[in-house]
């Protein structure tokens, strides 16, 4: 009984960067632990991987249209980690800001509210080689990670969320070893599931 459904209910669609953005390669993005994940023989099916994926990176503006045609309330985004900083810390990579900035105010000129999430699964490569989520490092570097980003869209973006199924990034990524970055270490999923948490608190 769609009567039921309060008013003030946000109607929208949600994606992840990984899985649509494509240009793994372009303006200076850096890797993730998906891109390394899916190009290791036997870990995905077929060997498919985001490479191009949707194209969303270059189709942006069609792809905002079609939520504009669609009446869309709400489109929650991820924000690629390894496009905002390719090294995982420090130096801010103007051109993968710029990528969201111009997303967010489309968004908003069609009408159509951007929820962004800070981490959906795309933990930049070089924090993995330094010991990745089950290292308490990696929480201070989302906490960096978050603070530019809030500074580059909070004046326009009312939601954010922070991590997208952390259970899934520490227990099918460090424990089953299913998801990236392919790890089978009970431990070390231990350890992911607190610094997961830390960083979310750091990040508020």
């Amino acid at each position: 009984n769609l009567d039921a459904i309060p008013a003030d209910i946000l109607w929208g669609v949600a994606t992840a960067a990984y899985q649509i953005e494509g240009a793994v390669d372009e303006d200076g993005r850096g890797s993730s632990i998906w891109d390394t994940f899916s190009h290791t023989p036997g870990r995905t099916w077929a060997g498919d991987n985001g490479d191009i994926a949707d194209d969303h990176y270059h189709r942006w503006q069609q792809d905002v249209g079609i939520m504009r045609e669609l009446g869309l309330g709400a489109y929650r985004f991820s924000i690629a980690w390894p496009r905002i900083q390719p090294s995982g810390s420090g130096r801010i990579e103007p051109r993968g800001v710029g990528f969201y900035d111009r997303l967010v105010d489309a968004l908003l000129t069609a009408g159509v509210a951007p929820v962004a999430t800070l981490y959906h699964w795309d933990l930049p490569q070089p924090l993995e080689d330094a010991g990745g989520w089950p290292v308490r490092d990696t929480a201070a570097r989302f906490a960096d990670y978050a603070d530019a980003v809030g500074t580059a869209l909070g004046d326009r973006v009312d939601t954010w969320i922070t991590l997208n199924e952390p259970w899934c990034s520490a227990f099918l990524g460090y424990a089953s070893g299913v998801h990236a970055p392919g790890r089978t270490s009970p431990s070390d999923a231990l350890a992911a599931a607190h610094h997961l948490n830390l960083a979310h608190g750091a990040a508020l």
